[in-house]
């Protein structure tokens, strides 16, 4: 780390800056519903809401958001959505002005991780097509906890893999589940507007409240 760097991770309010990925660094609410869509369809030969589809993506896991939809016929509804959604990750881009806020981040010297509900595999195919993977010195992906979102397992996973305590990190994200596991967790819960997955007034909770990439950095 550069003397800069150490200098300004002095000064900063959170030198350990989590985040969620799907819909908060990456944009990727739409392919979300087109294969949940795609999967019911197929699955069921059923018609449902957008907010029917999306209303548990970003917490406890497909699994969970299937058994939501059809507890009888989770794990064809799951192959289905992957089958169709891993594809799609080839079209994938970041959130308007991530990019840049994760190099200042990083720049400063801070630490940054992804807590994410996606698996470590398909977390892999979104590295794979965006070029941010080198700034995280932590992932934790949906299938490396034995509880998800809102519960705080996966955050506390991620804070000590960094040896990090919870009252010097944030944890970004755009659902209310990650509002709840931010809290629960003792972390300083930030919530995003932009994901186009669940609406700003699911994040009630949240410390703080942003309508744009670069208001992160007025809060962290």
């Amino acid at each position: 780390m550069t003397t800069d760097a150490i200098a300004t991770i002095a000064r900063v309010r959170f030198p350990v800056v989590l985040f969620d990925l799907d819909g908060t660094v990456i944009d990727s609410g739409g392919i979300i519903l087109a294969s949940m869509r795609h999967a019911t369809r197929t699955v069921l030969a059923r018609e449902y809401s957008d907010a029917e589809l999306m209303a548990s993506v970003g917490g406890p896991g497909l699994e969970a958001q299937m058994h939501a939809i059809d507890p009888e016929r989770v794990e064809e509804l799951v192959q289905v959505y992957r089958d169709h959604n891993e594809p799609l990750h080839d079209t994938l881009e970041a959130c308007a002005g991530m990019p840049d806020v994760l190099a200042t981040l990083h720049a400063q010297g801070r630490r940054l991780g992804v807590v994410t509900a996606k698996r470590r595999s398909t977390v892999e195919l979104a590295f794979a097509r965006l070029p941010i993977a080198h700034y995280f010195d932590v992932v934790v992906g949906g299938d490396e906890t034995t509880r998800h979102k809102p519960d705080p397992e996966p955050l506390l996973l991620a804070l000590e893999r960094l040896a990090a305590p919870p009252a010097d990190a944030a944890y970004i994200g755009d659902s209310p589940y990650d509002i709840a596991a931010a809290r629960a967790a003792g972390l300083f819960a930030v919530g995003v507007t932009w994901g186009r997955i669940h609406g700003a007034e699911a994040l009630g909770d949240a410390d703080a409240l942003v309508d744009t990439a670069e208001e992160l950095l007025d809060v962290l």
